[in-house]
C-alpha cells in the first residue's frame, strides 16, 4: 500500500511550536539529531506492508532518506487539498490502486510493525475509510503528560490518531465538504459534537454515546462507510503539536537511541590456556585426609559438585 505524508505545516509567529521551527516546516525539526519525518521514512522503509511514498509539502532538496521510493508533492496550502494531491499522485504512479495510508510528518516514534498491523486490518475489508483511535489509559500509560485532547465515550475516553486508511476514490471524488469536516473535528469535541447530530451530541455530552453508536451516526451523516480501529499503540497518536510534545519526543527518541548503540554485553572470559578446570584439583586439606576418614567419607553418598565459574 501507498504513503501519502503530509508535510506543508510550517507554524506561524503566534503558534507554540514557531521558536523551535522559525519559518522552516515543522517536518524538518530536529529529533535526537534528524528530522521528524525521517524517523517515520525509516519505519514506512521498513514496513513490509508499504510500498511507494508521497511527500506532500517538501522537496527532494530536502535531504530525505528512505529505502522506499518517494515521489514529492508541492504544499497546496491547506491539509484537504494535500491529501487529495497526494491521491492523484498515487492514482498517477498505479490506476489501479484501492486504499492509501494517510500519514501526518509528526507522528516520529512509530514503527513498522505498527504499520504492518494497521494496513493489515485495512486490508481486510473495503470501506471509504478507516480511522485509529488510541484508548486514554494506553496513551497516558506510554506518554504521561503528554496532555491530548480526549472524547469521553460511554465506553472509554479516546484521542485521534495521525497514521489512517482511505479509499483513494473516496479522497479524489467530489468528497471535499466531507474531508473538510473530518479534519476539521479531529482535535476539537465540539465539532465532534456537532459532526455527529444534536442528539447524538447530547449523549456524547452526557457520556451515553458508544464508539459503536458514534461510528455507525457519523458514517450515517457523511454518507461514508468507516471502521474506528482501536490502536494498542500509543505512538500512532502522539504527533506533535507543543512544545512540551516536542521535548517528550525527543527525550524519548534520544533514549531510543542511546539503547540502540549500547555495545553488547562482554562474554564470561574461559579458563586461562592450561589451567586444569577446578574440579580436577585438589581442595583445601581433603587432600592429605587418612585412610580411614577417606573411607568413611566413601560411604556418604556422593553428591556431584558443579565447578565455579
Amino acid at each position: 500500500m501507498d504513503v501519502i505524508i503530509t508535510a506543508g505545516g510550517i507554524p506561524h509567529p503566534e503558534e507554540p511550536l514557531f521558536p523551535a521551527t522559525q519559518g522552516r516546516p515543522k517536518a524538518m525539526v530536529d529529533i535526537a539529531g534528524k528530522p521528524m519525518i525521517q524517523w517515520l521514512l525509516d519505519a514506512l522503509s521498513t514496513a513490509r506492508s508499504v510500498g511507494n511514498i508521497i511527500i506532500v509539502g517538501l522537496t527532494e532538496k530536502s535531504g530525505l532518506k528512505s529505502a522506499k521510493k518517494m515521489y514529492f508533492v508541492p504544499n497546496q496550502g491547506k491539509m484537504v487539498e494535500n491529501l487529495q494531491a497526494g491521491a492523484e499522485k498515487a492514482l498517477e504512479i498505479d490506476n489501479k490502486s484501492r486504499q492509501v495510508l494517510l500519514a501526518s510528518s509528526d507522528i516520529p516514534g512509530i514503527s513498522a510493525e505498527m504499520v504492518d498491523w494497521l494496513v493489515g486490518i485495512a486490508s481486510q475489508t473495503d470501506e471509504d475509510i478507516y480511522y485509529t483511535i488510541i484508548p486514554r489509559d494506553v496513551m497516558e500509560k506510554r506518554y504521561p503528560g503528554s496532555k491530548r485532547t480526549f472524547t469521553k465515550l460511554k465506553d472509554m475516553e479516546v484521542c485521534g490518531g495521525d497514521l489512517n486508511v482511505a479509499r483513494l476514490s473516496f479522497l479524489t471524488g467530489g468528497n471535499k465538504p466531507v474531508w473538510d469536516k473530518i479534519t476539521d473535528a479531529r482535535k476539537s469535541p465540539l465539532k465532534q459534537a456537532a459532526l455527529v447530530g444534536f442528539d447524538t451530541a447530547i449523549l456524547l455530552l452526557a457520556g451515553q454515546l458508544t464508539l459503536e453508536r458514534a461510528v455507525k451516526t457519523i458514517t450515517s451523516r457523511l454518507h461514508v462507510t468507516g471502521r474506528a480501529i482501536v490502536s494498542p499503540y500509543a505512538e500512532i497518536g502522539m504527533d506533535v503539536d507543543k512544545p512540551h510534545q516536542l521535548e517528550m519526543m525527543r527525550a524519548d527518541m534520544e533514549k531510543q537511541v542511546r539503547k540502540a548503540n549500547r555495545p553488547a554485553s562482554k562474554a564470561k572470559k574461559a579458563p586461562a590456556a592450561g589451567r586444569k578446570p577446578a574440579s580436577s584439583s585438589p581442595r583445601g586439606k581433603a587432600a592429605g585426609k587418612k585412610p580411614a576418614a577417606a573411607a568413611k567419607k566413601a560411604t556418604r553418598p556422593t553428591v556431584k559438585k558443579t565447578a565455579k565459574k
